[in-house]
């Protein structure tokens, strides 16, 4: 995938692109979220991202995050419009037994999480994002072929152009290296729905 194409929303100190591998440093007290339930706002997570106005194509990272060790720490998939309309996809460490793999979505500055408990073990993930018009699907996968679909959601702000990559953050006193590599931008790998028909 050309990585000439992806710019920084918020650029971090230290990381390094080599050879289709994006690896970033996070730095601490740096996440995304607005609002909901714990009533602060954060919005200085390092975003990677490249733009489309193409309205139906899937986008594939896999994430590998050996040193994530602090709770909360994360980094996945993301869809960054503005500080109030984003999605991402990401699995948070918790403590030593258990983190979670989950999906945040954003709209007109109000976030929600939806998440399931994994072993703390788990070191990578891949993930898959795919667009169709102003709907959006994301999914994770083991090993890079078998992917399931973690959340469908729509975007209020999703139709036209859009911006979508990857992102890293600590949000408490934390700091790890996450390395994101095999991207690839294929054609929509989430086919059209094929039951009930639209009223």
């Amino acid at each position: 995938m050309n990585l000439t194409k992806f710019s920084w929303t918020r650029q971090p100190e230290h990381f390094r692109i080599t050879d289709g591998t994006v690896e970033i440093v996070t730095k601490p007290h740096t996440d995304l979220w607005q609002r909901t339930y714990y009533h602060f706002r954060n919005d200085n997570a390092p975003v990677f991202q490249m733009e489309t106005e193409e309205q139906y194509f899937s986008f594939v990272v896999k994430t590998e995050f050996a040193d994530s060790h602090h709770r909360f720490d994360q980094c996945g998939i993301v869809m960054y419009l503005d500080s109030e309309n984003w999605l991402k996809g990401s699995i948070e460490y918790e403590n030593d037994e258990y983190q979670h793999l989950g999906s945040v979505v954003t709209n007109e500055g109000w976030s929600d999480w939806a998440t399931t408990v994994i072993p703390a073990d788990v070191k990578s993930m891949w993930y898959r994002f795919s667009r169709r018009e102003d709907d959006y699907c994301i999914e994770c996968s083991e090993d890079g072929e078998h992917f399931r679909q973690m959340r469908i959601c729509h975007m209020h702000k999703g139709k036209g152009k859009i911006r979508f990559g990857i992102y890293a953050c600590s949000p408490e006193e934390s700091s790890f290296r996450a390395v994101f590599s095999h991207m690839e931008l294929t054609e929509c790998r989430w086919m059209a729905h094929d039951g009930q028909q639209p009223d």
